[in-house]
């Protein structure tokens, strides 16, 4: 498998990761999850840091509030950071906490200058406290803000104003694509991918609705061939790192190692037809 290629780390999968340490080239974790330093979840963290990176994947910091920072929260993920050395850290465009009280959901932003704002200080301010690089991931989405510019304009201007990084879900690109009627190839048209650090690739449910279809960020199936064929896309002009998400109904290891082969055999394509060209 190709290193760029790795999977979500899983409780039901710990004990055949530990077991087998199969070929993957990395492995991904929500970060919250492993802030207690005496649970099985750090230890088996732990010893799987010895074979493989790590990306922290973070969903609550809520850089989207007007809160100010969880500076308790920050000093766990510090110290998650110095025992585990990831090669990435990352977060969400969203916003998930009022007056310190926060909602079990990434709930959706208002795309103003305000937010614009609030939101690169409070990035720069924690890339400033962690001395790493953040990244940033799309949301998937259900409803927007009459007010305010497209996502794409914010996230690409969020990068340009905070120095962050950004992770660029194609799944949650697809959905709310779907959902709001936008053509992925504008969003896509606006990011600069030389500024993408890490990709993601999962599945949704398609839910029938009176008033239509609704499509639901689940992570909770395969990869449809529309965000393979975005993926696609991507790879002919790079290659980055890759995820395959995988939270809900959670199958057999050896399913995610399935998706997590085919991104590799797009990815090695790609980069063997870009080293083609080049030799011409």
């Amino acid at each position: 498998m190709h290193s760029s290629i790795g999977i979500g780390l899983r409780a039901p999968h710990y004990q055949v990761m530990l077991a087998e340490r199969p070929d993957v080239g990395w492995l991904e974790v929500h970060s919250e999850n492993y802030f207690e330093p005496h649970s099985r979840a750090f230890h088996v963290l732990s010893q799987l840091a010895e074979d493989y990176p790590i990306s922290l994947h973070g969903v609550g910091m809520s850089l989207g509030s007007s809160d100010p920072l969880d500076g308790a929260h920050l000093a766990q993920l510090r110290a998650l950071i110095t025992a585990i050395k990831p090669a990435r850290i990352s977060e969400h465009l969203s916003w998930g906490s009022v007056d310190g009280r926060h909602f079990n959901d990434l709930l959706p932003m208002p795309y103003t200058q305000q937010a614009l704002v609030q939101m690169s200080d409070k990035i720069k301010a924690v890339q400033d406290q962690l001395g790493r690089e953040l990244l940033i991931e799309n949301p998937s989405s259900y409803l927007q803000f009459e007010a305010g510019m497209p996502e794409w304009e914010f996230l690409a201007q969020l990068q340009q104003h905070s120095g962050c990084g950004l992770l660029l879900d194609l799944n949650n690109l697809y959905v709310s694509a779907f959902n709001h009627g936008f053509p992925c190839t504008e969003y896509l048209a606006a990011i600069d991918l030389d500024t993408v650090k890490e990709i993601h690739l999962a599945g949704f449910t398609d839910k029938s609705l009176e008033q239509g279809h609704l499509y639901i960020d689940t992570h909770s199936c395969p990869v449809v061939e529309p965000v393979w064929a975005l993926y696609r896309d991507i790879c002919v002009r790079r290659t980055i790192p890759t995820l395959i998400e995988w939270d809900l109904e959670i199958p057999a290891l050896a399913v995610l190692i399935a998706e997590a082969d085919k991104a590799s055999e797009i990815a090695e394509l790609a980069m063997a037809r870009r080293q083609e060209r080049h030799h011409v």
